[in-house]
């Protein structure tokens, strides 16, 4: 009986600790108009008021829009607050949330099939837009450091990475789309020097790894540096675990100082 009771509450207490990690991420609104963005926000460690700091932006996927400013937490949440990465990657960190009748790029998926088709030439859909307007307010107050923002995403924020890096060319310094795709001819057009580090599921039937691999094909023919493509043999959608866990993720994305003198 007192081994299953210390069991329930070593139990409770992993829960409790799990959530406590996660309120480290403030929750925050964007209005502009009749438009709201809900987000969540992570300082570093030890923050210190009126330095800039990298800024990681986060997009989630399609199950975690809403109204909740929770869920986008769901999946790579957790990594941020680690301990040892708000110590040794002291940057700022966003999770916006999409709202659950909207997208945070151009694309309709094909019934029936894990393709999508993209339509990057029309207006960015407004939860993009407005992430974009909390970026550029961050960077212009110097909350953040405007040489150094990250962006990344998973699945439907995957799509919503390549979008914004084609939207706003040398915006953002460095990427890492997971199971995403994009229209590649409009991509290559745009952003194509930018580095990023692509992941994908091997099994993906959701979306296609296909797109992914011929990017990454044409981006190698064409003598692109400082860029990697990762695939998961036995990965099918959630290859974002995979990609969340590989430990070199974070350094290969805050190399970007060493990068640039070059």
């Amino acid at each position: 009986m007192k081994s299953m009771m210390a069991a329930i509450l070593l139990i409770s207490w992993a829960q409790m600790a799990g959530a406590q990690d996660l309120s480290l991420f403030e929750k925050r609104i964007l209005v502009r108009g009749s438009d709201t963005l809900r987000y969540r926000v992570l300082y570093p460690y030890n923050y210190k008021k009126g330095k800039s700091y990298p800024l990681i932006l986060f997009l989630h996927g399609s199950g975690e829009r809403g109204s909740d400013n929770e869920a986008q937490l769901v999946h790579g949440g957790k990594l941020f607050v680690r301990e040892n990465v708000r110590r040794n990657f002291r940057a700022i960190v966003l999770f916006p949330q999409c709202p659950k009748d909207s997208f945070w790029a151009r694309a309709k998926r094909i019934p029936n099939t894990p393709d999508w088709v993209f339509s990057p030439e029309q207006p960015a859909p407004v939860p993009q837009q407005l992430v974009k307007i909390l970026v550029d307010s961050l960077a212009d107050n110097h909350i953040v450091n405007s040489r150094r923002l990250y962006i990344g995403g998973l699945s439907m924020g995957g799509m919503g990475t390549y979008e914004m890096l084609g939207r706003y060319p040398g915006y953002f310094k460095a990427a890492f789309p997971i199971c995403g795709a994009c229209n590649i001819p409009w991509y290559l057009a745009n952003a194509e020097k930018i580095p990023m580090w692509i992941f994908h599921g091997a099994l993906d039937d959701v979306v296609s790894p296909q797109p992914d691999r011929e990017l990454f094909k044409a981006l190698m023919t064409r003598g692109i540096p400082n860029v990697m493509y990762t695939e998961y043999p036995k990965a099918n959608h959630n290859s974002w675990d995979a990609a969340f866990a590989e430990p070199k993720l974070l350094p290969w994305l805050f190399s970007d100082r060493k990068r640039r003198r070059n």
